[in-house]
């Protein structure tokens, strides 16, 4: 059977990658002549730009045999600038090659490239080009690849040696067991340690003079294994493109199934026909009426595909990692027609992942939104060469972010007469990097599931200013926890309205904090440079440290904003005499380190950006009035989700947590927010009347404690995951089994009980379990509760709390720090995960102490099974016999 494999080929640029892609070719006799970056006519850099500048800018694919084992190679673009393009392509690969350079060893993007391909969880072949050049270590670069990337680097050349099988048994431990029974490895095991990336088998060589190729080739068709496809269709599209004459592709690699021509392709918008099916090799194509699971192909016929986008059984693809952080004013010519030249920058926009094309209808101007300055060349020589036309760039500026500090509840109202929607949002940091999360925690009473889907889509549909500079809001989390329709008066349109007026009024109400993007660098430069440098990345506001040195050359390695080191490169060719120089990766989002500054600069003000409202529109005498943001909160019609919860703004969760302990929150703490903040939430002209203190509450004296506790039934309240996820030998279990896990704190819950004779009622989430009902189960001497669909644990917990803490007297074991707020609120005691536990061994401690001093207690004497009678001649006997002769 014919092995059909899908390879994509990464590098940092100026690896070698397209070098190898040709020696590849050329060596199993696809091409027969090998070509050269540098002559200009290398098989896969088909576009003229890519040739001018010897980068490869487009993702292209390869088609050729080894043995028995068909190989679609795809070639992606290593420089940064075009990473979308790359990490489009990784989606549909089985596996990769990560072309490391001898010379230069592993570089700041190589580390990106790792991490992506860790992301998609593919299997790495490696390749260490250039080993022919002078200086190259080949011990050195292994101890490299191995600390920098994986322990799993190993060198596959020589193979079926000791140390070669030592090295393999460290990595797995049914290798090591095989190894340990017969002395050797078997070729399924390494493959499948390959394939779950236990393995990265390293090859060396020099690509321009065609060493190490072949055992690379090799090593790829031994050591992989084809994927097992299902029957049913799926398909993963990666890209979009059009030929020469102007007809629109479709990438795309079938993941299941079959697709022939004339085949009707869907999802849930749209149902096209597919005309025709390309299998393309360089710039030639064979057009085939079928092709089967685990082909890649181009696809004519289609209008509305997208990169990332899944058909059939296939799912749609996350958002890239890497995203755009500059952006340009497109400049066009005096008679060029704006109206007219968007609609083509679309189709670029379509094609180029990394490429958004944005109308500021404010300021009336077509704004490109890109990687990397190298992306302007690119993009004007497209514009140039596809449409005519003859566009500029201005000095471009740097794409700021936003996000929040703390927990706040948003509340849009959209009510102009004959209209109705509310919606309430929990906005909630991320952690760094996380992007936007959309979920659900609205009960199906309060809004209908269809209305909460169409919530959901109005906030994934658009990109949303933050309040300080209007940026992209982004590490969030939004939950719809309550809404409101009308049975008559409520359209689709509403409800997308009152959606962004709750974010935009959540904004307003939360700290917000403003990111910008940082480099992660890598500065190659000479010793007696260092000082300088050093000094010049402390005044870019960077960070750095001396990865490795010799007598000659250093190598700094750290980050900073991407505003101050974008035009560091230029320098360092300078002042080093052509000598250092300077790799740049993007690192992420980080804080803005001018953030006064910027925000001055940009002099946004979010109450008059008429085009994202912060206040609601309300309906009274049959008009619709509005309400500024600030008075939200005094007129919506919804009770406030924060404050049914008794959550505090003042005790939000902080941005970038790192914390990960236990959290305890005690009852002088509890007072403090409860009195100082109750309700802070409901508007900043609200006025709330202070509560009691928890002490003056519910613990007025000690002897009305003492008789309630006296007269009432003792509950206690198990969060059951809770306790599960804290308690380190049960959360071992739970990587292996969860129902262990579970059963085996029934039974330590079940003996606690034996021991204090008070009711448990251990309560479990199974609110993702769709159309679950609530369920209470008996377990030996304890009650057992799974959750109905859309109730949490909390949720349950609560209820009971509140309903019944004047009848018993309830405990709740918890480290849901949100949580032992409103459990306190409610008056009712709290016992930490960690107290619990403590409290279990402490209950069983006793219990045997107790049991203990019983039996001493319990030993028998012969005098206690003497009549009154028998005593007394004892004692006389013990008088001696003067006493008994009387």
């Amino acid at each position: 059977m014919r092995k059909n494999l899908v390879i994509g080929i990464l590098a940092h640029v100026d690896a070698g990658k397209t070098t190898l892609s040709e020696s590849m070719l050329y060596q199993s006799g696809k091409i027969g002549k090998l070509g050269r970056v540098d002559t200009k006519d290398a098989f896969l850099d088909t576009y003229e730009l890519e040739r001018a500048r010897g980068i490869t800018i487009f993702a292209k694919q390869a088609i050729f045999e080894m043995g028995e084992t068909q190989i679609t190679l795809l070639d992606t673009p290593g420089h940064v600038d075009f990473s979308a393009e790359m990490e489009r392509t990784l989606q549909v690969l089985d596996y990769a090659i990560l072309v490391v350079s001898g010379s230069d060893g592993v570089q700041g993007h190589t580390q990106t490239l790792w991490r992506l391909l860790d992301k998609y969880q593919i299997p790495v072949f490696i390749f260490v080009n250039k080993m022919d050049q002078v200086g190259t270590d080949q011990e050195k670069l292994r101890e490299e690849l191995k600390r920098q990337l994986s322990d799993g680097c190993i060198e596959f050349s020589p193979i079926a040696t000791e140390d070669f099988y030592d090295q393999l048994a460290m990595c797995d431990e049914v290798m090591l067991e095989d190894y340990l029974e017969t002395g050797k490895i078997a070729v399924a095991q390494i493959q499948r340690a390959i394939l779950k990336r236990k393995v990265f088998p390293c090859f060396f060589g020099s690509a321009l003079k065609l060493g190490g190729v072949e055992q690379l080739l090799q090593g790829i068709t031994h050591y992989s294994v084809v994927p097992d496809y299902p029957q049913e269709f799926g398909a993963k599209i990666f890209k979009i493109t059009r030929d020469e004459q102007g007809n629109r592709l479709t990438h795309l690699k079938l993941t299941g199934g079959r697709l022939k021509v004339k085949d009707v392709l869907k999802n849930s918008d749209w149902q096209e026909k597919v005309n025709q099916i390309r299998i393309y090799s360089g710039q030639k194509f064979e057009a085939v009426n079928e092709i089967e699971a685990g082909t890649v192909c181009a696809v004519t016929g289609l209008s509305q595909t997208r990169p990332g986008e899944g058909l059939g059984i296939e799912e749609a693809s996350d958002t890239p990692v890497l995203t755009p952080v500059l952006s340009y004013q497109i400049i066009l010519p005096a008679d060029c027609d704006p109206r007219v030249m968007i609609p083509k920058l679309r189709q670029i926009e379509e094609e180029e992942p990394e490429l958004h094309v944005v109308w500021d209808e404010q300021l009336q101007e077509i704004q490109a939104q890109i990687m990397g300055e190298v992306q302007i060349e690119i993009l004007q020589s497209l514009i140039r060469e596809r449409f005519g036309v003859e566009v500029e760039f201005d000095a471009g500026r740097i794409l700021y972010k936003e996000t929040i500090a703390n927990v706040v509840e948003g509340v849009g109202h959209f009510e102009p007469l004959r209209h109705y929607a509310e919606v309430h949002l929990l906005l909630e940091p991320g952690e760094p990097g996380s992007g936007l999360q959309f979920s659900t925690e609205c009960s199906e009473d309060i809004l209908s599931k269809n209305w909460q889907r169409l919530v959901l889509t109005h906030l994934a549909e658009k990109a949303h200013k933050g309040v300080l500079t209007g940026s992209e809001i982004t590490d969030m989390k939004i939950t719809l926890v309550a809404g409101r329709a009308h049975a008559k008066h409520t359209d689709g349109g509403d409800f997308r309205e009152a959606t962004y007026r709750a974010v935009r009024q959540g904004l307003m109400e939360a700290e917000s904090i403003l990111l910008e993007p940082y480099y992660a660098f890598q500065l190659e430069l000479p010793v007696k440079m260092v000082g300088r440098a050093m000094t010049d990345i402390e005044n870019m506001r960077g960070t750095c440290a001396i990865a490795q040195t010799n007598d000659e050359m250093s190598v700094l390695v750290g980050s900073a904003p991407v505003i101050t080191m974008k035009n560091y490169q230029k320098e360092v060719v300078a002042y080093t005499k052509g000598l250092g120089r300077l790799f740049c990766s993007l690192k992420g989002y980080e804080l803005c380190h001018n953030a006064p500054e910027v925000m001055a600069s940009i002099s946004y003000d979010a109450e008059n950006d008429f085009a994202n409202p912060t206040g609601s529109v309300f309906c009274t005498h049959g008009a619709g009035y509005s309400v500024a943001w600030d008075e939200v909160k005094n007129h919506m019609h919804l009770e406030s989700y924060l404050q049914d919860k008794a959550f505090l703004e003042g005790e939000g969760v902080q941005y970038h947590p790192k914390n990960t302990e236990e959290k305890w929150i005690s009852l002088d703490e509890i007072d403090q927010i409860i009195n100082s903040t109750f309700y802070a939430n409901q508007g900043k002209k609200s006025a709330w009347k202070k509560r009691k203190t928890a002490r003056d509450s519910y613990y007025e004296s000690a002897s009305t404690t003492v008789r309630e506790m006296e007269s009432k039934e003792e509950y206690l309240l198990v969060d059951g995951y809770n306790i599960i996820h804290a308690w380190s030998e049960l959360k071992e279990m739970v990587e292996e089994q969860m129902d262990a896990a579970r059963m085996k704190l029934l039974d330590i819950l079940s003996n606690y009980q034996g021991i204090r004779k008070c009711q448990i009622i251990v309560v479990f989430d199974a609110h993702l379990v769709q159309g679950h009902r609530e369920e209470a189960i008996d377990y030996q001497n304890i009650h057992l509760v799974f959750t109905r669909e859309a109730q949490t644990a909390d949720q349950y917990i609560e209820r009971f709390a509140h309903d019944n803490r004047k009848k018993y007297h309830i405990t709740v074991a918890t480290s849901d720090g949100l949580e032992q707020i409103i459990i306190r609120g409610a008056g009712c005691s709290l016992l930490s995960a960690r107290e619990l536990k403590l409290e279990i061994e402490g209950a069983k401690e006793k219990m045997m102490q107790d049991f203990q001093d019983a039996k001493k207690s319990e030993r028998n004497y012969l005098s206690d099974a003497l009549s009154p009678e028998a005593k007394d001649q004892l004692e006389q006997v013990k008088k001696g016999p003067s006493t008994l002769i009387e």
